[in-house]
């Protein structure tokens, strides 16, 4: 081609040029920032533990835990930190923020007005749906990535949660959700609260139609796969398979269903029919959230103390769960508009106490008689009176207006009652409410400091030592059928995993704070991290 020939060709050159290098960056600037997701599934797994995940990788499908772990992010383990049981971390997950900040330290406290156990979202001003129990979530003082992603859309799109418990689903919805949905223990509905705007037809109409308390009678919990595929278990364990039903005649049916594995379906049907009849994830320019929560824990009610069969065939039914659920989300909306975020709460430190014959150590630790005994040591020194008001959850609550009364030195007495206890047969260590919320308690001060809400806390928290059963005897009389729960002292990882469009499989070794997650999952989703967070974001690697 001529010199003469290129100049006069130049300026369409140029603007071809110009069109491929605006294409070019156009495709670029598409791969690093991925569509807006239209769907948040959150989901909280009660005792989820890693080890158990490896054990069974090979017995679980592809399409539910094996597709997080090959597609996902996998945060190895989660720090809660001390004492949190899954509706404190549930709202310690999805707020950021701790609970010294978000006001929710444990699923109940002490009313010390009504003198007992309330839930921690109770609120007497709210009317129950198909339940007479009235809840909100008034009591947590921060925002959630749920209500973030609500204030986002400014209201347009829709937010869900569905749980076993109403702790759990409240702090899962946050305050703007559409509906928070659980399982009512008395009667076996499906209930929510007035605080919230709706109550799905789909879920109303099962009540009405198919409730639970209808069904148990021909509901079964029986092992998934042959006792010989169930991995590392001992011969003996593998000869009587388990079943379990839930016959009218037991009183405790229910308690015993939501305890099994069973429940997670139960869940995961509810999740069904909102993506169906709600259009869950389906509505344009928008992200939607769907938040659910499963059990993994150990079942209290076996035969065997060793319930290992039991806990392997959970993993198995819920990887089946996750596998349908997820199914289900890629056919209605697509996995690749769906940000899933999988999160373990911390496994609880309890266990079935073992058979006699094997030898352990065992005690039992009265509620009851410590009080007893701390209030005869108090008026042996200030003289008579009744000087501990209650116990709750590990706590010991004074007379605080016994002590004012009498113009006594608060601190000094706290002292001198947790010197006292900590003399006691089962008590390992004693803590002050003074030291803690002074960061001076235990090996890792700052970590109980940040658990703790003053407003909701006792004036002494004990420690029950290993192998103990923890009897609260001072708020009910035990059941003659009480199923005997020992403490233990066991190491475990929280994995959280997180699978969204734009960011590639990868695997955090490290210890992560369990606060970090909801930051991250905002910037995932472009939008604001809830009020009370206050760590960043985790530098999450992103597709090229």
């Amino acid at each position: 081609m001529s010199k003469r020939n290129i100049k006069k060709h130049t300026p369409e050159v140029t603007r071809l040029l110009m069109a491929l290098v605006t294409g070019v960056a156009a495709l670029s600037l598409g791969a690093a920032e991925p569509a807006q997701a239209r769907l948040l599934l959150t989901v909280m797994v009660d005792g989820l533990d890693t080890d158990c995940l490896d054990l069974l990788g090979e017995r679980f499908g592809e399409g539910g835990f094996n597709r997080l772990r090959r597609d996902g992010v996998l945060i190895a383990n989660a720090d809660y930190g001390l004492g949190l049981d899954a509706t404190a971390a549930t709202a310690t997950l999805m707020s950021g923020a701790a609970p010294s900040l978000s006001g929710v330290a444990a699923e109940r406290r002490y009313d010390l007005t009504a003198m007992r156990p309330v839930s921690t979202f109770s609120d007497k001003d709210i009317l129950g749906n198909f339940t007479n129990s009235g809840f909100s979530p008034s009591a947590l003082r921060v925002s959630t990535l749920a209500d973030e992603a609500r204030i986002a859309a400014g209201g347009t799109n829709v937010v869900y949660a569905v749980a076993p418990s109403a702790s759990q689903a409240i702090a899962l919805a946050g305050h703007a959700a559409n509906a928070a949905l659980w399982l009512d223990h008395r009667t076996g509905n499906w209930a929510s609260s007035t605080y919230y705007k709706e109550m799905p037809v789909a879920v109303a109409t099962r009540n009405r139609t198919a409730p639970l308390s209808m069904r148990l009678d021909t509901m079964s919990w029986t092992p998934s796969l042959a006792p010989e595929l169930y991995p590392a278990l001992p011969d003996h364990l593998r000869r009587y398979p388990f079943r379990y039903v839930f016959p009218a005649s037991n009183p405790l049916r229910l308690d015993i269903f939501t305890a099994s594995p069973l429940v997670n379906r139960e869940v995961s049907t509810v999740a069904a029919d909102l993506l169906s009849t709600l259009r869950v994830g389906q509505h344009e320019g928008v992200t939607d959230v769907l938040s659910l929560a499963y059990t993994l824990r150990p079942f209290p009610y076996g035969k065997n103390p060793d319930n290992r069969p039991e806990l392997l065939d959970a993993y198995v039914k819920l990887d089946r769960n996750l596998e349908q659920l997820f199914s289900d989300i890629d056919r209605r909306v697509g996995l690749d508009n769906t940000v899933v975020l999988l999160a373990a709460t911390p496994p609880r430190r309890q266990s079935r106490r073992d058979d006699e014959q094997w030898g352990i150590p065992f005690g039992e630790f009265s509620t009851r008689k410590a009080i007893s005994l701390l209030n005869i040591y108090l008026m042996a020194v200030y003289g008579n009176g009744d000087y501990v008001s209650a116990y709750h959850n590990g706590q010991f609550f004074l007379n605080r207006k016994l002590i004012k009364e009498r113009s006594l030195d608060e601190r000094k007495l706290r002292s001198e009652a947790a010197a006292f206890l900590a003399k006691m047969t089962g008590v390992d260590r004693v803590h002050t409410i003074d030291e803690i919320i002074e960061g001076h308690a235990g090996e890792q001060p700052e970590a109980l400091r940040r658990n703790t809400y003053g407003p909701h806390a006792g004036d002494l928290v004990v420690t029950v030592a290993p192998g103990f059963e923890l009897v609260d005897d001072f708020n009910s009389v035990p059941r003659a059928d009480r199923i005997p729960m020992v403490e233990r002292v066991a190491a475990s990882a929280a994995p959280v995993f997180i699978m969204a469009p734009g960011v590639p499989a990868q695997t955090i070794g490290e210890t992560v704070d369990a606060r970090a997650i909801a930051p991250t999952v905002c910037r995932i989703l472009r939008i604001r991290s809830p009020n009370g967070a206050s760590l960043p974001a985790l530098p999450l690697s992103s597709k090229k």
